[in-house]
C-alpha cells in the first residue's frame, strides 16, 4: 500500500497503533475497576439487606459469612471467601452513598437506602 501522506511512515505507524493499544487497555482497565467495586458494594448491600430483614437468618447466627462463603465458592462466584464478604460488607457499610452511581437495573430490590 503506497502512503502519499507526507510523515505517516512505518515508524509512525507502530507508533500510533501502540498509543492506542495503552490507551484502550487503561480504559478496559478502570471500567474493570469500576464494574469489580460495584459488584463488591453490591454484595456488601445484599448481605446487609439479609442481615437486616432476613427470615431465616436466626438460622445462622455469626455463622452467616461462613455458610454464604461455602455456598457461594461452591457455585463458582470469584472472591467470596468469609474474609472478603466481611470486606465487602464493611465497605457498603462505610459508603453507603454509592448507590446514587448505580442504574436502576443495578439497585438492591425493594431497597432504600439513604446516603
Amino acid at each position: 500500500m503506497a502512503n502519499n501522506q507526507e510523515g505517516f511512515n512505518f515508524s509512525t505507524l507502530v507508533t500510533a497503533i501502540h498509543q492506542v493499544d495503552e490507551n484502550m487497555a487503561a480504559q478496559a482497565g478502570r471500567a474493570v475497576n469500576v464494574s469489580l467495586t460495584l459488584r463488591n458494594w453490591m454484595i456488601g448491600a445484599y448481605i446487609d439487606k439479609y442481615e437486616l430483614n432476613g427470615s431465616d437468618r436466626a438460622d445462622y447466627g455469626n455463622k452467616l459469612l461462613s455458610e454464604l462463603a461455602k455456598r457461594l465458592t461452591g457455585i463458582n462466584v470469584s472472591n467470596c471467601n468469609r474474609r472478603q464478604l466481611y470486606c465487602y460488607l464493611r465497605f457498603f457499610r462505610l459508603y453507603p452513598q454509592i448507590v446514587g452511581t448505580l442504574s436502576t437495573q443495578l439497585k438492591i430490590p425493594s431497597e432504600e437506602h439513604d446516603g
